[in-house]
């Protein structure tokens, strides 16, 4: 499944490296949001897509800050 290989993918990463991720799909997400918004965007489930990437990546983040505690 592509989700939990994203996930595995995700989890081998630092957590430098899921905070550059994380910006760049900010990013993305103002981007499409954009051109949503200026009726250029074709695939507008893109959006639900990256904003569950973005969840995805915060929760990985917060992972591995509680156990480095």
């Amino acid at each position: 499944m592509k989700t939990s290989a994203y996930l595995e993918e995700l989890k081998s990463l630092t957590v430098a490296d899921l905070q550059s991720q994380l910006v760049d799909a900010k990013k993305e997400l103002f981007n499409l949001r954009f051109q949503n918004a200026t009726n250029q965007l074709d695939n507008t489930a893109r959006i639900k897509e990256v904003r569950k990437n973005i969840a995805r990546i915060q929760t990985v983040i917060t992972e591995k800050a509680s156990v480095a505690e």
